[in-house]
């Protein structure tokens, strides 16, 4: 491919991005043309940037993008959206639109920041100037998103250090605290969790009108989570790319542990079958499309442009395809076996909940 191609007819001010050149006007060694030739455009990438981070190996980059897919998404909403839309009968919709919607759009942001070697506002600058909004939009969902999850983070380590007890019977969630002897009304009718949840992780007010203050121990929390997030981000795929073989695979352990304890409980076999047996019916529904088109979506984190920046630290002659399979199948199951987890424990509450009413 020419290092250099020349505009054909007049030009109007966007046959050439000015991708080439440096801010103190130098030229880049490799860099970005875009020619617009005749009625098509044309685009022009030079060799790749040897200046641009890469991956180590293989597993750090397919552990990063698991890390990355696999969440929330799959471990919580995707079972409640299963129990919601019909049982079994929603891992028909949800496998449709994976094949039909999701694969595609994970392959196309994949490819794309492989091939041309640059992050989504890169991308997107390139293909025209006037696109780079759809990059800057990007970075601006993924920050908003950032700043959730890192209260969720908050919330976990939150209990997570609350948790730190000799024995189950001293969690500050098992029994409800009492008051000359007497528990709190409130916890009484709901339970000691929700209890706590509501008036110790959130203190939640009455109104929204009513704001209350900040409890200071959720705001260092909230503050380690920012400073974690930083110390991994801090030097790119150098430090973050390191951190995932931690935590891409940590939660497939925990997953495990839940899985051997929940199966073992009783109760647990009732709610795997409610949780799997089929309603057909409920495919009539066009929600039930809905809701599985968007878990798909959301549990790859398309339109991010975190893709578009994993697949860019990527060598040029990478077998995307094969990955972006990998990835998807491994995304799937993943729900798939978090389902049995989940539904395994409910089956449990339901059965406990069952027997206290019993005893009642």
């Amino acid at each position: 491919m020419a290092a250099k191609a020349e505009p054909i007819g007049p030009r109007n001010g966007h046959e050439l991005a000015p991708l080439n050149t440096r801010a103190d006007g130098s030229e880049r060694p490799h860099g970005v043309t875009i020619v617009l030739q005749g009625s098509r455009n044309s685009l022009q990438r030079d060799a790749p940037d040897e200046d641009r981070a890469a991956w180590s190996g293989k597993l750090q980059f397919f552990l990063s993008i698991i890390g990355y897919s696999v969440g929330l998404g799959n471990i919580w909403r995707f079972p409640y959206l299963c129990q919601q839309n019909g049982g079994g009968a929603f891992l028909i919709p949800f496998l449709i639109m994976l094949i039909l919607e999701g694969i595609p759009l994970f392959l196309i942001e994949m490819a794309i920041g492989q091939k041309m070697r640059l992050g989504s506002l890169g991308v997107w600058n390139t293909i025209h100037p006037w696109l780079g909004g759809i990059g800057i939009a990007s970075c601006v969902v993924t920050l908003f998103v950032a700043l959730y999850y890192n209260v969720i983070i908050t919330w976990v380590f939150f209990y997570l250090f609350n948790s730190i007890r000799l024995s189950a019977d001293k969690l500050p969630w098992a029994h409800c605290p009492q008051d000359n002897g007497t528990a709190e009304a409130e916890c009484t009718k709901a339970s000691a969790t929700v209890y706590y949840w509501y008036r110790e992780a959130l203190d939640a007010s009455p109104s929204i009108e009513e704001p209350g203050a900040p409890r200071w121990w959720i705001v260092l929390y909230l503050l380690l989570a920012w400073i974690i997030v930083f110390f991994i981000v801090m030097k790119g795929i150098q430090s973050s790319g390191k951190v995932v073989y931690f935590t891409s695979l940590f939660p497939y352990v925990v997953l495990t542990i839940f899985f051997v304890r929940g199966i073992t409980l009783p109760g647990s076999a009732d709610g795997i079958i409610h949780m799997y047996k089929p309603k057909l019916a409920k495919l009539l529904d066009p929600t039930v499309w809905l809701d599985a088109a968007t878990q798909v979506f959301y549990s790859f984190g398309l339109a991010f442009g975190s893709l578009i920046a994993f697949g860019s630290y990527n060598t040029p002659n990478n077998n995307c395809v094969r990955d972006v399979l990998l990835v998807s199948v491994c995304n799937a199951l993943t729900a798939i076996y978090a389902s049995v987890v989940i539904f395994s424990i409910l089956g449990f509450k339901a059965y406990t909940m069952v027997e206290k009413c019993i005893t009642k």
